[in-house]
């Protein structure tokens, strides 16, 4: 008996050596694909359809050194266009057109047009909720126009436009002055009862002659539509409030009043605090700033004390007044971007739940004090202003 046992315990383990070097069952070739960089959401000709512009790569172009919209050669990308009354049957579409299956995995953004958003993009997610191939790391934009001439515009230093614009809104950090949200944060706005979804908006500009892609700011939902923008200044008032600040420029006047100084965010920090006063909902934002002396324009020495010290308080009204901004026109537009509706729900979720349903009659009203504690560290390699002519 042992030794059968034996045998049968080698006979299992050869049996499963023998499944792992199968290999992959599912395995799919690079050269039956075709691999996607970005998808643009348009609404199409025919009533009740969309339009879905899938920008493909074509990797022999991409190795060529005059390939790409900046060079001579050929595009290394390829916009293809189908039509179909979901997004599904839209891509299936595609295979009339390619004889490769589109694949998702290496797409960097979705963009949507300005009508499909305003129409409401509830009903557009779920294929990219669904599909095992799309990743949730991808950027979601809103195109001021149409997304697929978004995916025409010209890349001087990329050679696909959708990796230029994935790249643009990576480097957004340098001034804090766009959004950058993943589909993951989208969704997650948007299933909240609350917090209103936001997103990166993009707009075609020209350039002799050329048509060129820019970030501008963020576009603001109701539920699933879009209702309005924040312009730059606006949406940097609302990453200080969300903590998103990274870095950029503050130009405020120097203590003399003779010229400008850039002061250079180097890190930001905040805090949302509900509190009951006289039994109404009051959110207090602390945001802690420290920053460098950047540049002057001025002769003063604005390293002594006095002067120091005005700079400070200058920063700290500076973001004071962009946070200021941000909020005015979200309770205008009664739209909640700054969860405070969650930091309620979680330091008093008995209250939260009477007024939940109500939050739409609150967050307009509801009283907000900013707090802002803004420093400076260090004047860079020099101390001496510049010399008068």
């Amino acid at each position: 008996m042992p030794k059968r046992r034996k045998i049968l315990f080698k006979l299992i383990i050869f049996i499963i050596f023998i499944l792992s070097i199968a290999g992959c069952w599912n395995r799919r070739e690079l050269d039956t694909l075709a691999i996607v960089f970005g998808v643009g959401i348009d609404k199409a000709k025919k009533p009740g359809n969309i339009e879905i512009t899938a920008q493909v790569i074509k990797p022999g172009e991409m190795k060529s050194p005059q390939g790409g919209s900046g060079g001579g050669g050929e595009k290394p990308y390829w916009n293809l266009t189908s039509s179909g009354k979901t997004i599904f049957s839209a891509v299936r579409e595609f295979t009339h057109k390619s004889n490769r299956k589109l694949y998702f995995p290496h797409n960097e953004i979705i963009i949507f047009s300005e009508d499909i958003a305003k129409e409401g993009i509830r009903k557009y997610m779920d294929f990219f909720i669904r599909d095992p191939e799309i990743r949730r790391l991808v950027w979601v934009l809103v195109a001021k126009g149409n997304a697929s001439e978004v995916l025409e515009t010209k890349a001087i230093l990329e050679k696909v436009p959708a990796r230029n614009i994935a790249q643009l809104i990576e480097a957004r950090a340098a001034t804090s002055q766009a959004s950058a949200v993943r589909l993951q944060e989208f969704l997650t706005r948007l299933m909240s009862k609350t917090t209103a979804p936001i997103a990166s908006v993009i707009e075609i500009t020209r350039e002799k002659k050329e048509k060129i892609a820019r970030l501008i700011g963020t576009a603001v939902f109701k539920d699933d539509k879009l209702v309005g923008y924040l312009n730059k200044s606006e949406t940097r008032g609302l990453l200080w409030v969300i903590g998103e600040v990274k870095s950029g420029i503050i130009v405020v006047k120097s203590p003399g009043g003779n010229g400008e100084v850039s002061l250079e965010i180097i890190c930001a920090s905040s805090k949302i605090i509900p509190e009951i006063k006289d039994n109404n909902i009051h959110i207090r934002v602390e945001i802690t700033e420290e920053g460098n002396l950047g540049e002057q324009t001025s002769a003063e020495d604005l390293t002594s004390l006095p002067a120091w010290t005005v700079l400070e308080r200058r920063q700290s009204e500076a973001i004071h007044n962009e946070v200021r901004r941000a909020l005015k026109k979200a309770q205008e537009l009664n739209t909640d971007i700054f969860a405070f509706g969650e930091a309620v729900h979680r330091k008093y979720p008995e209250l939260w739940k009477d007024i939940e349903n109500r939050w739409d009659e609150y967050f307009p009203n509801i009283e907000v004090t900013i707090n802002v504690n803004a420093k400076l560290r260090r004047s860079g390699m020099t101390t001496k202003p510049p010399k008068p002519e």
